[in-house]
């Protein structure tokens, strides 16, 4: 199964705002096992942020966006999402979803990717 970003896109969100990404499937959303959050700043190596569990809902989230982000997934809208709260300019990134490279109970993230796919672009002003 193939997992699409959107949301981001050109418009800059100003420091303390919020935005909303979601993650579209190519197939049936509920096959996906586990549903990852990544986000590469410039000039840095891509890093796994966030991890949902489909089979039970366990979620991890990386330090730096714990408390801040949310991820959630309608099975029925096959569709995952991340909610970004109180955003700053280290969030800026370009922000992807990929299907079972994550295990939320460790915190651990596929990270060796030899091609990424799209992504969209978080862009938040200082």
């Amino acid at each position: 199964v193939q997992l699409q970003a959107s949301g981001g896109g050109l418009v800059q969100v100003p420091t303390g705002g919020s935005l909303s990404l979601s993650c579209t499937a190519s197939g049936n959303i509920p096959s996906v096992n586990v549903m990852g959050w990544y986000r590469q700043a410039p000039g840095k190596e891509h890093e796994g942020i966030s991890c949902i569990s489909g089979s039970d809902g366990t979620r991890y989230y990386t330090e730096s966006v714990k408390g801040r982000f949310t991820v959630s997934r309608d099975n029925a809208k096959n569709t995952g999402y991340l909610q970004m709260n109180n955003l700053g300019p280290e969030d800026t990134a370009v922000y992807y979803c990929l299907a079972d490279h994550c295990n939320p109970r460790l915190g651990s993230f596929v990270t060796d990717f030899a091609s990424w796919g799209q992504g969209t672009l978080v862009t938040v002003s200082s």
